[in-house]
């Protein structure tokens, strides 16, 4: 017969189901909520003025990693706003609900990508900018999905990706 698995060994192959499932809901919580606060935003979704995207994009033009990408942003800051919410929005949403998880979380990296490297670029030291934080955050989610509380795993149980 079997030896019986010690309470130990059970807690931890529990804790490995749990494991990034606070990742997961900070994750996506912010991410709906960056979201909705920026296509809640008038000021925000504004070609110019105070609090605009295109305010932000023509201060931090010259000093990100790739000027041509903020170029390419200024020629329809409100329309870029626009997709940058409704990415950020949606990222959100597929990350708490665990539906395509994997693409949801690389959504995610790729956002926080192209932020830090326009957007926070500049902050120095490098650990103060959110944006590579967040980049590596998203980096566990896309290699391990989520297999916990998700409608990957309801859709697509993990007995049947395996058989």
């Amino acid at each position: 017969m079997g030896e019986q698995p010690s309470l130990r060994t059970d807690l931890r192959e529990r804790a490995s189901l749990y494991a990034l499932l606070p990742l997961r809901i900070f994750l996506g919580v912010t991410f709906v909520y960056a979201g909705l606060d920026k296509l809640t935003d008038s000021a925000f979704l504004s070609a110019s003025g105070d609090g605009s995207i295109g305010d932000l994009m023509r201060g931090v033009r010259d000093t990100s990693a790739i000027p041509g990408l903020v170029d390419l942003a200024l020629k329809s800051p409100v329309g870029f706003a626009v997709v940058l919410a409704v990415g950020e929005l949606l990222v959100g949403l597929g990350t708490l609900a665990g539906l395509f998880a994997r693409a949801a979380a690389c959504g995610g990296a790729l956002i926080s990508l192209s932020l830090w490297l326009t957007v926070s670029w500049q902050v120095t030291p490098y650990y103060y900018g959110n944006d590579l934080i967040y980049l590596m955050a998203w980096l566990p989610l896309i290699l391990a999905g989520a297999s916990y509380w998700s409608l990957d795993e309801r859709i697509w149980p993990r007995s049947r990706r395996t058989a």
